[in-house]
């Protein structure tokens, strides 16, 4: 990640607070401004997760979405106003998170994410986070991600619970993709829109797929590599559980 690419001069008063840190310091921060990160959706978790990648100062943020923005989104996708409604989510997007930081590079794509563009969408990417709510652009990212060896961070949410993971099968033998935790699309799976969701939980679970895409890039601490956390707002209760491989997955499994 970052590999053979030139050094980039940081903002220190912007970053002096991550630069503090031990576990990211001057080369952590040097390594998020070197960073290209493609964002699947920004909706209510793409919306949390777009700003706090571009207050920490990524690179270049990629964001792939084909909604404009409508009255009832604003609820939990942060990143809108009411003046925005019926503009391109991913055009205002951009003007948001340049507005917060012009340093950061934010490429708007207003196009959908599936298996015959996701492998341009992810072309010199470092990394992937999937804020989408449909299991089958979920599966289309997380097969062009295996198969572009992109690590991907996958969060979603329900009414009051939410869940993300980290999933990179080439990093390791025994680590899984989204596809060994969902081989297939839920029967009964329910959307946002059909059953509704407490708006401030996407903006907990979207800030940390920020925070986990965070510490890959400047490589902090411990991942969510094979682990999945879980988070019950209602009970404010959470929870880690490991995921393990499945040696039939049909996406990363050995031949």
């Amino acid at each position: 990640m970052n590999r053979g690419r030139p050094a980039i001069a940081i903002d220190t008063q912007r970053h002096a607070r991550h630069i503090l840190l031990k576990e990211i310091g001057g080369p952590g921060q040097q390594r998020l401004s070197k960073a290209s990160v493609l964002l699947v959706g920004a909706g209510g978790l793409g919306s949390p997760a777009a700003l706090y990648l571009a207050a920490a100062g990524i690179g270049r943020l990629r964001i792939v979405d084909p909604d404009t923005v409508s009255l009832d989104n604003l609820q939990r996708q942060i990143l809108y106003r009411t003046g925005d409604v019926g503009a391109p989510k991913a055009a205002k997007a951009a003007e948001a998170l340049t507005g917060l930081d012009p340093a950061v590079r934010v490429e708007p794509v207003e196009g959908r994410a599936d298996a015959g563009t996701l492998p341009g969408f992810l072309d010199g990417m470092d990394l992937v986070l999937d804020g989408c709510d449909d299991f089958a652009t979920r599966f289309a990212v997380n097969d062009a991600a295996v198969k572009a060896r992109v690590p991907l961070v996958s969060g979603a949410v329900g009414r009051w619970s939410g869940q993300l993971g980290v999933f990179a099968p080439h990093l390791g033998a025994d680590l899984p993709c989204y596809r060994c935790l969902v081989p297939e699309i839920p029967p009964g799976a329910e959307r946002c829109a059909e059953v509704g969701i407490v708006g401030a939980l996407t903006g907990a679970i979207g800030s940390l797929m920020a925070l986990e895409a965070i510490k890959l890039i400047a490589r902090a601490g411990t991942p969510l590599l094979g682990r999945l956390h879980i988070q019950d707002t209602l009970k404010a209760e959470a929870r880690v559980v490991r995921v393990a491989k499945d040696p039939a997955c049909p996406v990363c499994a050995g031949p």
